[in-house]
């Protein structure tokens, strides 16, 4: 029993070495069909890699002002010594760059690019960016779209032929904060969340902004005019913040003076009132108004300095992203890739006849049809 399951064992090595054998073997007769899958699928890498469109890349990098956070120092201790209570009312709070991309992904920034003319090589006039992607007149005949559209994308065709097209459209009211976009507007936007993106790198602490386009000068118009409308919404956002600061700093600064000025005009009064007295009652009771009125007198000359430092950060143009590395037109596409097209297609080939090779004399058994058996050699 022990010597028959050894050489079992030993039986099963040889059986793989065998098959693979066989499988080297079958290859190697059936070489001219593979060669002939393999160029025909050459051929159409060549195809897909000429007739894709151009796409040129352009955009920038971008590192954000981190806001600075001070205390209050002095003046939280103080103020809070009379009941206020300042807070983190700092003007430097900017947006986090984690929530850039979610400015770019929202459908006003969206209109205003969209909205965008761009310089285009066949056109004498700018174009919009909307009029580029939704009027005939500018639209471009693709082979490999519309081979794509009537093969991959064939059932969605045929699911909307049925559907039928949707030509209502629901506007908001004029005046309204809610944002409405149409059906055009919609595909439009669509397109934006494929051609220009935002990447914020969190290690490094730096923002990199891209977009893709047919063109390179309208890719780097498009790319500079994203860059100038994510520094506005940022900036808007910031002078909401601080203008929300100084109208708080306002309040407590009225305050502070009102009270301030309580203490000084009862001090005054006592003072007139107990002039040559020498009293330790008196001594105490003005020895604790004149403790008050130096309380209430730090607390609002130092609101006084916060009220000018929140003026002046209202009024200030300073930048929150500074740009490292501007915009530039680009000189070579960064789409297609055409060697790399054709090597992968020529791949692609190379595996897809082994699969013929091997799998058609299986499908051929399982099948019960002869015909396919004389496609390979034996």
């Amino acid at each position: 029993m022990e010597q028959e399951i050894k050489r079992q064992t030993n039986q099963i090595p040889q059986d793989e070495e065998i098959d693979l054998v066989e499988v080297i073997r079958k290859l190697w007769k059936n070489r001219k069909l593979i060669i002939k899958i393999t160029v025909v699928f050459m051929v159409i890498g060549v195809l897909v890699a000429l007739f894709s469109p151009k796409e040129y890349s352009a955009g920038c990098t971008m590192v954000p002002q981190v806001g600075d956070k001070k205390a209050s120092g002095g003046l939280s201790g103080l103020a809070s010594m009379v009941g206020i209570n300042l807070g983190s009312m700092g003007g430097g709070e900017v947006l986090a760059p984690t929530i850039y991309p979610k400015i770019l992904a929202s459908v006003p920034f969206k209109k205003e690019l969209m909205a965008t003319p761009l310089k285009f090589e066949e056109y004498e006039q700018p174009i919009t960016l909307f009029d580029y992607y939704t009027k005939d007149e500018y639209k471009k005949f693709s082979l490999f779209g519309v081979v794509k559209k009537y093969t991959i994308g064939l059932p969605g065709v045929i699911i909307g032929a049925i559907r039928g097209e949707d030509t209502t459209q629901i506007m908001a009211e004029q005046g309204s904060a809610i944002q409405s976009l149409s059906k055009d507007e919609k595909e439009v936007a669509e397109i934006l969340d494929k051609i220009v993106s935002l990447n914020v790198n969190d290690k490094d602490g730096y923002v990199q902004l891209s977009a893709s386009m047919p063109e390179p000068l309208a890719v780097a118009q498009l790319a500079q005019q994203a860059q100038k409308l994510l520094q506005e919404y940022i900036t808007r956002f910031k002078i909401e913040k601080v203008q929300s600061n100084l109208d708080f700093v306002q309040k407590q600064y009225d305050k502070a003076k009102e009270r301030y000025e309580v203490r000084q005009d009862e001090l005054a009064k006592f003072r007139d009132a107990n002039k040559g007295f020498v009293s330790a009652v008196a001594k105490t009771r003005e020895d604790m108004l004149t403790n008050e009125y130096n309380l209430a007198y730090s607390v609002y000359s130092e609101l006084a300095k916060q009220l000018e430092q929140a003026e002046i950060a209202v009024n200030e143009t300073t930048p929150i992203l500074t740009v490292v590395e501007p915009v530039v037109v680009p000189v070579e596409r960064s789409k297609p890739k055409r060697g790399l097209i054709c090597v992968l297609f020529t791949f692609l080939g190379g595996f897809a006849g082994i699969g013929v090779v091997l799998g058609l004399p299986f499908l051929a058994n399982t099948f019960g049809n002869d015909k396919l058996k004389k496609w390979i050699k034996e």
